[in-house]
């Protein structure tokens, strides 16, 4: 068990490291000391929590998607789904339309 908390640590860790989520929430605690202070403590209860309810939920609904449909079609879709996500970033960045 020690060793699939650590490997979902690792993952989830990893796939976290700079992306918006961490970037929202970096810019919320910035903001302390401002005229719209928000406590840092009270942002990463906030962030926590958050980062946890989702993470529930994934792994139910995984659990539940490992009883009802073959880890071939889970794979299938998981790999389109990176795919697709993967060619509209990069459809974006070529004509212009990213975030700015």
């Amino acid at each position: 068990m020690l060793k699939t908390v650590l490997r979902a640590f690792g993952l989830v860790f990893l796939a976290e490291m700079g992306d918006k989520t961490q970037l929202s929430t970096l810019a919320l605690a910035a903001s302390a000391g401002s005229a719209t202070s928000h406590p840092r403590l009270a942002v990463f209860a906030g962030a926590a929590a958050a980062l946890c309810a989702t993470s529930a939920i994934a792994a139910l609904c995984g659990g539940w998607l490992a009883g009802h449909v073959s880890q071939r079609w889970i794979d299938g879709a998981s790999g389109a789904l990176f795919l697709a996500f993967g060619a509209v970033a990069i459809r974006a960045a070529i004509l212009g339309g990213g975030a700015r």
